[in-house]
């Protein structure tokens, strides 16, 4: 099954913690997989960022909730216990348990920043409650962001000065830690008898090895002939690496061919250039920065 947002672990949840009066969330985690069923990829598929499965974090926002609203409680650190108001929630044999239902206690709506008319039975209860946790809104908010300027640096790349993509290309091995610096690192060819070759950079920053470059401008997809070009020329200049960039796409044929071949040449497709661009910083500044800080379990002591 799909793996369910935070408000629907939110009364398994509570409902455990009343089995069993004190429960380590370790091992909450581990029942509630069991729960709904999920296999072991579901278990540790990540979020966007990478940094935590996606299951543990709505399981940690669901007792984030909890507690907030005081219906569960931390008798030490790592362990979880139902509360005499959690139990009355329980009683009640609510069929769910979501933010509207913890609405109805001061401590959740004060955790929540929210006003008296943003109440359950306020004016704006019709709105509909998100089934993300903050942080994955936040990581899904940070990817559309990215996507968006990928787009725009793509087709900024585009409408720029093919003497200028040569040099982009080379600005951003560079970064990318190939060499050094772009003094002693690359040298943009692009001109007349480079024979298919548009620069080359420094494998080191002692330069035991070089990689030559290919840099495409281009709309089309890039097919196999166009590659099999820049080997020849690979292999005019004894050269064993190699690295095809271009604004567009490659065929089928064209991965293939590369990928079979005994010279190592690398496809990166204009998508990938994007995002490399803004991982290393190449034609994009920093707009805002913001810090994303959790507790320190290493720092604190065990009780």
């Amino acid at each position: 099954m799909a793996i369910p947002d935070y408000q629907s672990i939110m009364l398994p949840l509570l409902e455990l913690a009343g089995e069993q009066k004190t429960l380590q969330f370790r091992e909450a985690v581990n029942l509630l997989a069991q729960h709904f069923a999920l296999t072991d990829d579901e278990v540790r598929r990540p979020l966007p960022s990478g940094q935590r499965s996606t299951f543990y974090d709505r399981v940690s926002w669901a007792r984030t909730y909890l507690k907030k609203a005081g219906l569960l409680e931390s008798p030490k650190r790592g362990w979880l216990r139902i509360t005499e108001r959690g139990s009355s929630v329980l009683g009640m044999k609510p069929p769910k348990i979501d933010n509207k239902l913890l609405d109805q206690f001061e401590e959740f709506r004060d955790f929540r920043g929210r006003t008296p008319s943003s109440r359950p039975d306020g004016p704006r209860s019709r709105r509909k409650v998100p089934e993300d946790t903050p942080k994955e809104t936040l990581e899904k908010s940070y990817a559309t962001l990215r996507e968006a300027l990928a787009t725009d640096l793509l087709q900024t790349v585009m409408e720029s000065p093919s003497w200028f993509f040569e040099r982009l290309v080379v600005d951003l091995l560079v970064r990318m830690g190939y060499g050094g610096s772009l003094q002693e690192a690359g040298e943009v060819v692009g001109r007349s008898g480079d024979e298919g070759i548009d620069g080359i950079i420094k494998e080191d920053r002692l330069g035991l090895d070089v990689i030559y470059i290919q840099a495409k401008r281009w709309e089309g997809v890039v097919s196999r002939p166009e590659i099999q070009k820049f080997v020849g020329a690979l292999q005019g200049k004894r050269a064993r690496k190699g690295i095809f960039i271009t604004t567009s796409t490659f065929s089928e044929g064209a991965k293939d061919y590369a990928a079979n071949i005994e010279t190592t040449v690398i496809l990166i497709e204009g998508t990938r250039l994007a995002q490399l661009m803004i991982d290393y910083g190449v034609g994009v500044t920093t707009e805002a920065s913001y810090e994303l800080k959790r507790i320190d379990s290493d720092y604190f002591p065990e009780e």
